[in-house]
C-alpha cells in the first residue's frame, strides 16, 4: 500500500520541486509527523526540513490574531455587553454564559463563510419582529426586552469584534475574516513562496478564498484525495465538497485536477460486527488485537479509530498485553478523570443555600479515593459515628467534632466556600497541595495522579487570571459554570512515538493518514454521523439562503472522513453499539447500510453476544460438622428465642449466617424512619407507661392520665433510637404523628374495656424468661428465651400478649396442623412465638387454670385482642381451643424438640429455601 502521502510527495520530486522550500499545509499537525517521516523515503539526499504547518497555522500568521480560549471570548464578550446593554436588560454573568456560547458559535460560522453581517443580523432581527407582531403599545416588558436584544445583535457583534482585532486575539472565525483581509498584502511579499495544501475536502468560504488567491498567483499547489467511486456518484455525499470545487473553482477551468484515485474498489476484507455497550465494544476490539499482534509488523500499520472519546479508557484497559507499544493521538478528557468527580461534588454541596450538608454527599466526599487517604484510619470511624447516630444533616462544626484532628482539611472541604469565588479557588488549590504532599511519599506509583493534579491546578489558576483580569464570577455557582466550561475543553494528552506501534486516535486525527488495518468503533446512527442538531440563533432557512454549513453538510464531512479511511485499508472492522439505551438508539449507522448497498465488496457482518456466565439457581447448602455443632451448642446454652427459630423456619441458611457465623446486617442510616424502629418506639412507650402499673388493677383514670405523656414520650424513644435523624419534617414526621396515632388508639381500647366492667390487672411487663428443655437425644443443655410484652390478668384470665406494629389477622395465630407449626412460616410462625411466651410462662410458674396467648396488632385494633386457637381440619372452633391448655403445650413442645434437633443434627445441612 502507498499513502496519499508518499505519492503526493513523490509526484512533487518527479516535477522537480525542491522540497525544503515547499510550505507544507495539512489539516492537522499530526499529519505533519507522518509527511516529514515519508520526506525521507523519497529524498534520499540528506535536506532542510521544509516548513509543515497546519491550516490553523496557517491563517493565524496571516490574520496577525492570537486565537484565545472559549471561555476568555466570553468574558470578553460580557464586557462588551455590559456597555451596550440598558442596566434593566442585562443579564447576571452566569445567564449571559448559556446563550452566549450558542452566539458565540454562530458569530464563528458568520465570519469564516464571510456572511455580510448587516444583512444577516438585520435579517433575524425583522423575523422576531413578525414573531412578535402585536402593537408596540401592547407589549409586555419580557417581549420588549426580547425584541431589544435582537435589535442590538448587530451592534454586540461590531464592538465585540472591534475590541478583539484592537488586543489582537480572536475567535476562529474572526481569524479566518482577517486572513482573508491580509491575503493580498501576504501575497506580495511572498513571491518565491509555494504552498502545498493536501489531504483536505470541506472548506469554509475564508479558506476557499485563501487558497484560490494563491492558486491564481501560482504560489500554491493543492491535493486533493478522493476516490473515483465517490466522485462520479453524483449523490455520494464523501465527495459532495470536492465536486463543488471542481465545478466552482476557476483554477480548475485551465488546471488539472489532482488527485481522483482508484483504491476503493480493490479487494478488501471487510467486517461489520454489532456488539453491546461500550465495554462490549472496547472487549472486543482487545480481543481482536490479540489476534493481529501476533505479527508485531502489522501492528504499525494498524489504527483504531474511536467514535466515541468515552471509549478510550476501556479499550486502554482491553489492550492485550502482547501489545508493548500503543500510540495515543486522542487526548482523555478531564471531565472524564477522578478527580473531576470529586470537585462535581465539592462545587454541588457548596452551590445550595444551607449551610448543613446531606449525609450522602458528605460519605461520598470523605470515600473518594484522593480524600481518604487523607484522613487514614479516621475515614471510615466517621462514617461509622454518621452511621450509628443516624445523622443526616451534618454541619461542619459536626464534622469537626467527629475528626478534631483534621480541622485544615474539613475547613477545605467544606468551609465557608460561599464567601466568594476566590475563596473557593483557594480552597481547591489548598486541597490540590494537599493530595499533592500526600502522593509524593510514593511519587514512582502516582505519577498519573499527580498529573491530573497538576493539570487541574492549571486550570483552577487559569479561572483566578480570568476572575483577577475581568471580576465577573461573584459567586460559587457562576463558578461551578465557568469551571465546567473550561474542563469540557482540557485534555490530558498523552506522550508516545506517532511512528510506532498501535495507533489510537479519533475520527478528526485521522484526516491525510493510512492505514492497512482499520478498526472503526461506534459506527452508530447520531454518532457517525451525528445527525441533525440546531445549536444556533440562526434558523435552517437562514442557513440555506447565506449558505451557512446545516446538519447536511456535517454529516458529508464525517462521510467523506469514514470513506477515506477505507479507500487504501486492505482489512476493515467497523464495529457498532447494538444495545438500546438511553444515550444511543442501537441503530447502526447509514454508513454501513451504504456499504450494504453500494455491492461493490464482500461484507461479512455477525452480532457479538456478550459471553456472560450462565447463572445457575443453585440452593446454597451447608454441611454441618464439629465446629458448626460447637457454635450451635453455645446458642443452645444461651437459649433459643421465638425470632432465631422462625428464622430458622424460613430460611436455614439465615439461621447459619447470623447465629452461626455471628454475621450481622450492615446498618444503614435511616433517612425514614424504618419500621422496626417504629415497632420499637411503640413498645418503649407502652413499657413506660404501664411498669408502674405492676401487680395493680388497671383503672380508667390510670389510662386517662397516660394520654398527655404521649407526644413527650414517643419524642423521647424516636430521640434515643433515630438518634439525630430528623423527625420534624417530611415522611418522618408522618411516622413519628402515626406511632401516636397507634398509642393513643390502644388507650382508647383499653379504656371502653375496662369502661364495659372488666377488670384489668398487670401481671408482667416486658419480662424476659429463659427456661431449659430436656432432649434426651442431645448430650447437652438446650434452653429456650423470650420476651414477653405483657401479662395480665382479664376477668381473672391469664393473658400473654405480643405486640405488633404491622398488620396481623386472626387466621395467622391459628393452627391446624400441628406437623405445619415448624415448616410453614408464612401460616404458623406467629403461633410459633405467641406458644413459645406461653410455654415459657407455664415452665416458670405452672398453669392451675387454661390461659390466653394473643396478639394486638396496631394496624388491625378494631380486632381487639387476637387469641391463639387450635381448630380442627374442617376450619371450625373446637370447644375451648382458644385457651391454652397443658395438651397444648405438649403438641407445641413435642414440635419444638423436632425442630432443635433438626438444627443440632449433624447429617441435615443448613439447606437454603427459595423465599
Amino acid at each position: 500500500m502507498t499513502s496519499f502521502i508518499n505519492d503526493l510527495l513523490k509526484d512533487l520530486h518527479t516535477n522537480k520541486y525542491n522540497l525544503s522550500e515547499l510550505i507544507f499545509v495539512l489539516p492537522s499537525k499530526r499529519a505533519g509527523i507522518f509527511l516529514r517521516h515519508e520526506l525521507s523515503k523519497v529524498e534520499r539526499k540528506t535536506l532542510f526540513s521544509p516548513q509543515i504547518i497546519s491550516i490553523e497555522e496557517f491563517v493565524s500568521e496571516l490574520s496577525q490574531l492570537k486565537s484565545v480560549s472559549n471561555t476568555e471570548l466570553l468574558f470578553e464578550f460580557y464586557e462588551t455587553y455590559k456597555e451596550l446593554t440598558k442596566k434593566e436588560a442585562t443579564d447576571t454573568f452566569d445567564s449571559f454564559a448559556k446563550w452566549a456560547q450558542i452566539l458565540l458559535q454562530d458569530f464563528n460560522e458568520i465570519d469564516r463563510y464571510l456572511i455580510t453581517q448587516d444583512h444577516l443580523f438585520d435579517y433575524l432581527s425583522a423575523i422576531q419582529d413578525l414573531k412578535h407582531w402585536s402593537n408596540k403599545e401592547n407589549q409586555t416588558t419580557f417581549i420588549k426586552n426580547y425584541l431589544y436584544f435582537w435589535n442590538r445583535l448587530k451592534i454586540y457583534y461590531e464592538a465585540f469584534t472591534s475590541s478583539l482585532v484592537d488586543k489582537k486575539i480572536g475567535y476562529q472565525g474572526l481569524i479566518y475574516r482577517e486572513a482573508v483581509d491580509n491575503i493580498e498584502s501576504y501575497i506580495q511579499n511572498s513571491t518565491n513562496k509555494m504552498h502545498v495544501f493536501l489531504g483536505f475536502n470541506a472548506l469554509n468560504k475564508s479558506e476557499e478564498t485563501i487558497i484560490q488567491e494563491l492558486l491564481q498567483n501560482d504560489l500554491a499547489k493543492i491535493y486533493w484525495d478522493i476516490d473515483q467511486v465517490f466522485f462520479n456518484d453524483k449523490n455520494h455525499d464523501a465527495s459532495l465538497f470536492i465536486r463543488q470545487h471542481t465545478s466552482n473553482w476557476k483554477h480548475y477551468k485551465t488546471n488539472p485536477f489532482n488527485w481522483i484515485t482508484n483504491n476503493y474498489s480493490l479487494k478488501k476484507n471487510i467486517n461489520v460486527i454489532g456488539v453491546p455497550k461500550q465495554v462490549g465494544q472496547a472487549k472486543y476490539i482487545g480481543a481482536l488485537l490479540k489476534e493481529l499482534s501476533k505479527d508485531q509488523s502489522e501492528l504499525k500499520k494498524t489504527a483504531v479509530v474511536l467514535g466515541e472519546e468515552q471509549l478510550l479508557m476501556p479499550l486502554l484497559n482491553s489492550i492485550p498485553d502482547t501489545i508493548q507499544t500503543v500510540n495515543i493521538t486522542m487526548g482523555f478528557p478531564l471531565k472524564s478523570i477522578p478527580l473531576a468527580a470529586l470537585f462535581e461534588s465539592l462545587f454541588q454541596i457548596h452551590k445550595k443555600v444551607t449551610t448543613e450538608f446531606y449525609y450522602k454527599d458528605v460519605i461520598k466526599i470523605i470515600q473518594h479515593s484522593f480524600i481518604k487517604p487523607l484522613f487514614g484510619s479516621e475515614a471510615e470511624s466517621m462514617i461509622k459515628t454518621i452511621n450509628e447516630n443516624n445523622i443526616i444533616y451534618l454541619s461542619i462544626e459536626q464534622l469537626k467534632q467527629i475528626a478534631p484532628n483534621y480541622d485544615t482539611l474539613i475547613n477545605m472541604l467544606f468551609g465557608n466556600w460561599k464567601s466568594s469565588a476566590n475563596v473557593a479557588i483557594n480552597n481547591c488549590k489548598s486541597l490540590i497541595l494537599t493530595i499533592k504532599e500526600y502522593l509524593d511519599k510514593d511519587k514512582e506509583k502516582n505519577l498519573l495522579q499527580l498529573e491530573y493534579l497538576f493539570r487541574f491546578n492549571s486550570l483552577l489558576i487559569e479561572l483566578e487570571r480570568l476572575n483577577a483580569t475581568y471580576a465577573h464570577i461573584d459567586n460559587v455557582t457562576t463558578l461551578f459554570s465557568i469551571y465546567k466550561e473550561l474542563l469540557a475543553s482540557e485534555t490530558l494528552d498523552f506522550k508516545g512515538e506517532p511512528l510506532d506501534g498501535l495507533q489510537i486516535m479519533g475520527m478528526l486525527e485521522s484526516r491525510v493518514l493510512d492505514f492497512e488495518t482499520i478498526i472503526i468503533s461506534s459506527v452508530n446512527e447520531g454518532i457517525l454521523p451525528a445527525g441533525k442538531s440546531n445549536n444556533s440563533f440562526i434558523p435552517f432557512d437562514v442557513k440555506l439562503e447565506n449558505k451557512l454549513p446545516t446538519y447536511k453538510e456535517k454529516d458529508a464531512v464525517y462521510t467523506y472522513h469514514f470513506y477515506r479511511l477505507l479507500q487504501r485499508a486492505k482489512n476493515i472492522y467497523v464495529i457498532y453499539n447494538t444495545e438500546v439505551d438511553a444515550f444511543n438508539t442501537g441503530e447502526k449507522s447509514r454508513f454501513i447500510t451504504q456499504l450494504e448497498l453500494e455491492g461493490i465488496h464482500t461484507i461479512s457482518q455477525k452480532i457479538v453476544a456478550p459471553q456472560t456466565p450462565v447463572l445457575s439457581n443453585n440452593i446454597i447448602s451447608i454441611k454441618k460438622d464439629n465446629d458448626v455443632l460447637d457454635e450451635i451448642k453455645k446458642y443452645a446454652l444461651k437459649g433459643f428465642s421465638p425470632s432465631a427459630l422462625t428464622s430458622y423456619i424460613r430460611n436455614p441458611i439465615d439461621f447459619y449466617y447470623q447465629k452461626v457465623l455471628k454475621i450481622k446486617e450492615h446498618d444503614d442510616i435511616e433517612e425514614t424512619v424504618a419500621a422496626n424502629t417504629l415497632g420499637t418506639v411503640i413498645h418503649n412507650t407502652l413499657e413506660d407507661f404501664y411498669k408502674p402499673y405492676k401487680g395493680k388493677q388497671l383503672t380508667e383514670n390510670a389510662v386517662l392520665n397516660m394520654r398527655p405523656k404521649i407526644d413527650e414520650t414517643v419524642k423521647h424513644h424516636f430521640k434515643d433510637l433515630y438518634k439525630e435523624g430528623d423527625i420534624n419534617t417530611g415522611k418522618n414526621l408522618i411516622v413519628f404523628e402515626i406511632a401516636k396515632r397507634y398509642i393513643s388508639n390502644f388507650l382508647d381500647l383499653e379504656i371502653q374495656d375496662l369502661k364495659a366492667g372488666n377488670s384489668i390487672e398487670i401481671v408482667a411487663i416486658e419480662t424476659e424468661n429463659r427456661s431449659q428443655i430436656e432432649i434426651p437425644e442431645l448430650n447437652f443443655p438446650v434452653y429456650i428465651t423470650g420476651k414477653v410484652d405483657r401479662i395480665d390478668k382479664r376477668n381473672g384470665i391469664t393473658r400473654i400478649i405480643d405486640y405488633k406494629s404491622g398488620k396481623v389477622e386472626q387466621n395467622k395465630v391459628e393452627v391446624i396442623n400441628w406437623e405445619e407449626l415448624t415448616t410453614d412460616y408464612d401460616a404458623y410462625s406467629k403461633s410459633f412465638q405467641v406458644l413459645t411466651y406461653a410455654y415459657l410462662m407455664h415452665a416458670k410458674t405452672p398453669f392451675t387454670t387454661p390461659i390466653e396467648a394473643g396478639i394486638i396488632s396496631f394496624k388491625n385494633l378494631s380486632a381487639g385482642f387476637l387469641k391463639f386457637a387450635k381448630k380442627d381440619r374442617a376450619g371450625s372452633y373446637a370447644k375451648k381451643n382458644t385457651s391454652i391448655t397443658n395438651d397444648t403445650l405438649d403438641c407445641y413442645l413435642l414440635e419444638l424438640k423436632k425442630l432443635i434437633l433438626e438444627i443440632c443434627n449433624l447429617e441435615i445441612p443448613f439447606t437454603e429455601k427459595d423465599i
